[in-house]
């Protein structure tokens, strides 16, 4: 059976600001991948595969833990997307507006 209503995710807005918010933290710390990992109970794995590129979207519960160890609003790190906000246009929603109009 496939999921018509699939859960909402996030798309990484830049993998460099993320690399950029690990170097100086909301507490003026770094944090390295498997320190970012520890302090927010996403696998390093995942947080690798984000920083390289390989996955470009999170599950809510993921992008939250990730900006919390952090320090950081959601939002300054990950879009919404889905039916609405497709992960392809969450970058360029001057255009998405064109092509509704």
């Amino acid at each position: 059976m496939v999921d018509l209503d699939p859960a909402p995710r996030y798309g990484l807005v830049d993998a460099d600001l993320l690399r950029r918010l690990m170097a100086r933290t909301g507490t003026g710390c770094s944090l390295s991948v498997r320190q970012l990992a520890a302090a927010s109970g996403v696998s390093h794995g995942t947080i690798e595969n984000l920083l390289q590129g390989r996955i470009k979207t999170a599950r809510p519960d993921v992008a939250h833990k990730i900006c919390r160890a952090i320090g950081v609003d959601l939002l300054i790190l990950w879009a919404p997307t889905g039916r609405a906000v497709p992960l392809a246009g969450y970058g360029e929603a001057s255009s998405h507006l064109r092509l509704a109009s």
